[in-house]
């Protein structure tokens, strides 16, 4: 069986943007709704960022 190189590029970088920004979607909104177990430091969020709290 062939596999077209252009195709299967396409197939390739098409499932890894889409994971990579399902991820990153995940890690952002875990990361609105909880607060730093840390006692020195918790960095600002991005407005973008606040309108995922859940709470």
């Amino acid at each position: 069986m062939k596999i077209k190189k252009k195709g299967f590029e396409k197939i390739v970088s098409y499932f890894l943007g889409t994971t990579i920004t399902s991820l990153a979607f995940i890690v952002t909104a875990f990361s609105v709704n909880s607060a730093c177990i840390y006692i020195m430091h918790q960095p600002k969020l991005p407005e973008s960022a606040k309108k995922m709290r859940k709470f």
